[in-house]
């Protein structure tokens, strides 16, 4: 039986969604901080802590697509969960490490170089970002236990309850108390992921017990999955989340150090909120591939459909902020930032544009490779995406100098493309085997 459109884009849109919903929250943030105190530094702070943030979270990420792939009964849930565990207890030590004075003041003042206002606030948004690998890492695997069963309905409004408890203590703190806006920032999302990792488990309660209550056939594929085997397949995805989520740091590292500093830092978080917007159409897909493919890709023409048209879609949305008048609105108006700050958005916007498509075909290989269970592969593409990245920023940033968050997005651009034309070829390969 094939799939139309309206299939594809039932059982997506919810996670799509749910992705978007996340996406809205870098804007608002950034909106409110900008009208806080002091918003020049605390709006780098809170780029820099959120940075450090996902770094930390970012071996549990892959946990979504995971449990997508692999959980089918008692047997693969049980031992999925174990693992999942040790890595949300392993995560959040590390954030302990990272926040340990000695430590934090030789990475970020003495290492990446930022300006002692920066470090100091940063300091403290972290802080608030110590619960977040863990209940990130609790809510990505319910999330793709709900996704295996189809209930993607109850994910995106998991989204909703998050983003409105964000919304509400991020208005709350801003306008009742006067702790610093990047400290309002981080406070706020970590208190949503919080609630809704809790929401997650309440949902998926039902799902939850009819995996507990399916056995695994004797022979059968979770009966041969072992911790080894799991670590395995997960250890190039959880490797992949670390190199890619790495590139923020990376680009601040090089921000910190090229043209106009104070200015990039303080403007990239906004850019790339709104560049986030439309790459978590794509970054939607990629849950969605997995679990409409088939196990013999039978479903892969419909879904290789569906992501032309996703991605033709997002890349004429962003076209049409980008490149007109409502670049100024957007940046100005929505996001809060002084004529002088929007001047520095417009080009690193109009330069993110082509992402909005890549994300998608990115998703789409990265499904087929997972799918044949070739996630080094997918480790491979993410490395050679950050070479190029750092490469480019060292030539266009340092090189011929570049404003920073010029030379941030044109790199991004460059190490996206040759990442994905790399997992267009692994995936091609991929579907040939015998």
């Amino acid at each position: 039986m094939k799939l139309s459109n309206r299939t594809i884009f039932l059982f997506w849109a919810p996670l799509a969604a749910t992705w978007l919903m996340m996406a809205a929250e870098g804007p608002f943030l950034a909106a409110i901080i900008a009208r806080l105190v002091d918003p020049k530094f605390n709006l780098a702070a809170h780029g820099v802590a959120f940075a450090f943030a996902i770094l930390i979270e970012a071996p549990v990420i892959m946990l979504m697509s995971a449990a997508t792939a692999l959980v089918e009964d008692s047997t693969s849930y049980r031992k999925l969960r174990n693992f999942a565990n040790i890595l949300n207890v392993g995560s959040t030590v590390a954030l302990l490490v990272l926040l340990a004075p000695p430590v934090y003041d030789l990475l970020i003042e003495r290492v990446l170089g930022l300006p002692p206002g920066v470090a100091s606030i940063g300091y403290g948004a972290l802080w608030f970002y110590l619960p977040w690998p863990a209940a990130i890492g609790i809510r990505r695997f319910l999330q793709g236990v709900l996704i295996r069963s189809g209930k993607t309905r109850l994910i995106a409004i998991g989204t909703v309850i998050r983003l409105a408890t964000m919304a509400g203590v991020a208005l709350l703190l801003a306008l009742r108390t006067n702790m610093p806006g990047a400290w309002v920032g981080s406070a706020a999302l970590s208190t949503g992921v919080v609630v809704e990792a809790v929401i997650a488990r309440w949902m998926a309660r039902h799902v939850i017990r009819d995996l507990l209550a399916t056995p695994c056939p004797p022979g059968g594929a979770s009966d041969l999955l072992t911790y080894r085997s799991i670590a395995q397949f997960y250890g190039p995805l959880a490797l992949t989340s670390v190199i890619g989520l790495a590139v923020q740091p990376l680009l601040t590292f090089f921000m910190g150090r090229a043209a106009s500093p104070i200015e990039s830092l303080a403007v990239f978080p906004v850019v790339n909120s709104l560049a986030f917007i439309f790459r978590a159409l794509g970054l939607s897909f990629q849950d969605a591939s997995i679990a409409l493919l088939g196990r013999n890709n039978e479903h892969r023409a419909e879904l290789a459909r569906f992501a032309t048209l996703l991605g033709l879609a997002g890349t004429a949305c962003f076209t049409l902020i980008a490149f007109t008048p409502m670049a100024r609105v957007w940046f100005e108006t929505v996001s809060g930032l002084t004529p002088e700050l929007a001047f520095f958005a417009f080009l690193p916007a109009q330069l993110a544009v082509p992402v909005a498509g890549l994300s998608v075909l990115m998703s789409f290989q990265r499904a087929i490779l997972m799918q044949a269970r070739r996630t080094h592969q997918i480790t491979v593409a993410t490395t050679l995406e950050v070479g190029v990245i750092a490469a480019c920023f060292i030539i266009g940033g340092w090189g011929f100098g570049l404003v920073g968050i010029t030379a941030a997005f044109a790199s991004f651009l460059a190490g996206r493309l040759v990442s994905t034309g790399y997992l267009v070829a692994a995936g091609r390969k991929a579907l040939r085997r015998p």
